[in-house]
């Protein structure tokens, strides 16, 4: 038994895999010739013709009838709001990776702001990015402190 080298020469594409590409406009024995595939007459038929994203037939496009209005803010701070009433469970010192370790908000977004709703008995070190003014005065009250964390400011175009 003799062994079969395998070397590019005999390399082949399996029959009908491979298939000429359809020549148009190529005069009329190609089977493609006078209008080349394009039909008769019509805005495609005519050269330089094309249909961008969106078009609609010349109809005034869906993106062009809806009215625009207003902007979207790109330097807007997003914040995680805590109410007093949430932190009157807790004791010591409150920090925003402490509340989101326990659950009271889900993630800590651009920072922490603490509003003032419910009422708190105990006294706690709150440290959050911001204070509403009757949040600030009920840990007061209560014998605690509120502490303002320092936001991290991003300069537009750092990386």
């Amino acid at each position: 038994m003799g062994e079969r080298k395998v070397d590019l020469s005999k390399l082949a594409p399996a029959p009908g895999s491979r298939r000429k590409p359809k020549r148009i406009g190529r005069g009329p024995g190609s089977g493609h010739g006078k209008t080349a595939t394009r039909g008769n007459k019509g805005q495609l038929s005519r050269s330089g013709s094309k249909q961008y994203r969106g078009f609609e037939g010349g109809q005034m496009p869906l993106q062009r009838r809806i009215p625009k209005r207003g902007f979207t803010n790109i330097f807007r701070r997003e914040l995680s709001i805590v109410n007093v009433g949430d932190l009157a469970s807790l004791e010591g010192e409150v920090t925003p990776d402490r509340l989101v370790q326990i659950g009271v908000i889900k993630r800590l977004r651009d920072g922490l702001k603490v509003l003032g709703g419910g009422v708190l008995t105990r006294p706690l070190v709150v440290h959050a990015h911001g204070f509403s003014r009757s949040a600030r005065e009920k840990i007061v009250a209560a014998g605690g402190r509120a502490e303002i964390i320092p936001a991290v400011v991003v300069a537009a175009g750092a990386s």
